[in-house]
């Protein structure tokens, strides 16, 4: 996944050299065998969402990210188990010489807080002059690269650290658009009002007394929008074969033992045409819907003998599909499974600067959509044995399989499964071995 501020987030901000320096020494100090433990818990605070987020959708943390929970380690994250804060351990270090420049930021770091900043203007000397979403204070710093890189409206969410009549931010950011970053101060809004409520006080309602001990949760916010982000991006995707057609992958299937009703019903069923037929395939009709286009095939219906097809290219256009035929056919059609898995991509790259993100077409290759089909028809056949059937009256295969004008009946019926199969029709491979369907009934 691409980082959600690649293009400036994580370049130098200019931080000066001794607050560099310190801290360099605090991210050794923090490494220390002795504080492994606090260092472990810690994170698992600043970092809540993502143990979750990574055995979901293997979403893990931004580098910028991991800098910015360290830095709450260092100005905010006080141990539990008696040993000091990593600034009381600097301070009082006697086994090793700490430069008095290194000291003077130890105070303003302690006291430094995470905020949400717009970028209200870039300066022609390279300055930011940026404003916090939480007090509404302005400021200005110098910002180096990504001054050069950030937008008016955009929003930093980053520290800031205040040394007397000077304000700086301490090399990492992560950026965000005007949207998301007002998506991510109002989500972390509601987490204070929800907190204050429960403790019937408001004790929270200045935004720096918020966010000094809760800053923490500006980060557990940044990644539920990164997780939001995500999952609109991924259904926005829009999958393709290798000839530019809608791929159509969210599937139904129906068992039925009405053929002439159902085909005059297709006929004549609104937003529908019927599909040519294939010589070879004479015993199955398709029925199409196209989109606004009209070259492009959203939808596609497939009657055979025993069974009825829905494929759409997408599990919106599927839930509307089946709507339709229910009202227009109700009980005719047996419903016997479906599936809405999108074929297989890799995860989308999400650019969180971006207020509209352009639309992604994955192309799904032939091999993807054999696994995807012969995927379905596994997942619908696991028990079709035990299920009744329209075609043997209402009785389940393997109780028909009990006198011999049933057995003729179920063989006949694998057969022309067999025949009918969807991934043959659509790849020319079958997607699913018919024998193990006659070994579940003794065949």
């Amino acid at each position: 996944m691409k980082h959600g501020n690649e293009s400036g987030v994580g370049e130098d901000i200019r931080t000066t050299a001794s607050l560099a320096a310190l801290l360099a020494r605090l991210q050794t100090l923090v490494r220390e065998p002795a504080f492994a433990l606090q260092r472990q818990r810690a994170l698992g605070i600043a970092l809540r969402p993502y143990p979750e987020y990574e055995q979901q959708f293997g979403l893990v943390p931004l580098p910028e990210e991991a800098a910015l929970a360290h830095l709450y380690i260092f100005a905010d994250y006080l141990p539990d188990d008696g040993q000091p804060s990593l600034i009381e351990q600097v301070r009082d270090t006697i086994t090793t010489h700490v430069p008095e420049e290194e000291r003077v930021w130890l105070d303003p770091l302690r006291h430094s807080n995470m905020d949400l900043l717009e970028v209200v203007a870039l300066r022609e000397n390279g300055s930011l002059e940026l404003r916090s979403l939480g007090s509404g204070k302005a400021f200005q710093v110098t910002a180096g690269e990504i001054g050069r890189r950030c937008k008016p409206g955009q929003v930093l969410l980053t520290r800031v650290i205040r040394a007397g009549d000077r304000t700086v931010l301490p090399g990492v950011a992560l950026v965000l658009s005007a949207s998301a970053g007002r998506a991510l101060f109002d989500g972390a809004n509601e987490w204070r009002r929800s907190m204050e409520a429960e403790a019937g006080s408001f004790e929270l309602g200045e935004w720096e007394e918020f966010a000094k001990p809760y800053g923490h949760v500006l980060l557990w916010r940044f990644a539920q929008v990164r997780l939001e982000a995500l999952v609109r991006a991924e259904m926005s995707i829009r999958y393709r074969t290798r000839g530019g057609q809608p791929f159509l992958y969210a599937l139904a299937l129906y068992e039925h033992h009405e053929s002439s009703l159902l085909s005059d019903g297709l006929s004549n069923l609104e937003g529908w045409r019927e599909e040519p037929g294939h010589p070879s395939r004479t015993s199955a009709r398709s029925w199409l819907q196209t989109g606004d286009d009209a070259a492009s095939v959203v939808a596609r219906l497939t009657l055979t003998p025993t069974q009825f097809f829905v494929e759409c290219e997408s599990g919106t256009r599927l839930d509307r599909v089946k709507h339709q035929l229910a009202s227009t056919f109700g009980f005719s059609l047996h419903f016997f499974g479906e599936a809405m898995a999108v074929p297989p991509h890799e995860l989308l790259e999400v650019n969180l600067e971006e207020e509209e993100p352009a639309p992604r077409v994955v192309v799904v290759t032939p091999d993807a959509e054999q696994e995807l089909l012969a995927a379905f028809l596994g997942s619908v056949y696991m028990e079709w044995a035990d299920r009744p059937s329209p075609s043997l009256n209402g009785q389940t295969p393997r109780h028909a399989m009990s006198t011999a004008d049933g057995r003729a009946k179920v063989a006949a019926l694998i057969k022309a499964l067999e025949d009918e199969d969807l991934a043959a029709r659509r790849t020319g491979k079958p997607g699913y071995g018919y024998s193990r369907l006659r070994a579940h009934v003794g065949l």
